[in-house]
């Protein structure tokens, strides 16, 4: 996942956290909030000691933004997003992975052109 699409601020989880929406599977939760400028999307990943291991958190990391930089561009401007990793993430797979992403997209009506790739 590039640069520019990184939430990475720690004000900004709080605030996405604390104001936005949430929608769970059991492989991840995506948390959502429209941002203010209105234009850029900004995607925080995240993984806590309940996942496991450093090593199976950042695998579950890895996993994660594999699977999203496919989705960025299906996906609506103007939208803050957290992944959080459950610890079943650590032993799926990156088409598990990508399929859980997408459906808590199309749940939260996220997906810009309804044809995202599976």
């Amino acid at each position: 996942m590039q640069k520019r699409f990184r939430l990475s601020r720690s004000e900004d989880f709080k605030r996405v956290r604390r104001t936005g929406k949430s929608y769970a599977h059991p492989l991840v939760v995506l948390v959502t909030q429209a941002n203010d400028n209105g234009e850029h999307l900004k995607i925080g990943v995240a993984a806590g000691k309940t996942t496991g291991s450093a090593v199976h958190r950042n695998r579950a990391k890895r996993l994660l933004r594999e699977a999203m930089r496919e989705l960025i561009p299906s996906i609506a401007s103007g939208w803050d997003l957290i992944l959080i990793a459950r610890p079943a993430l650590v032993t799926a797979s990156l088409a598990d992975t990508r399929s859980a992403l997408l459906n808590l997209l199309r749940r939260a009506r996220l997906l810009a052109t309804d044809n995202a790739t599976e």
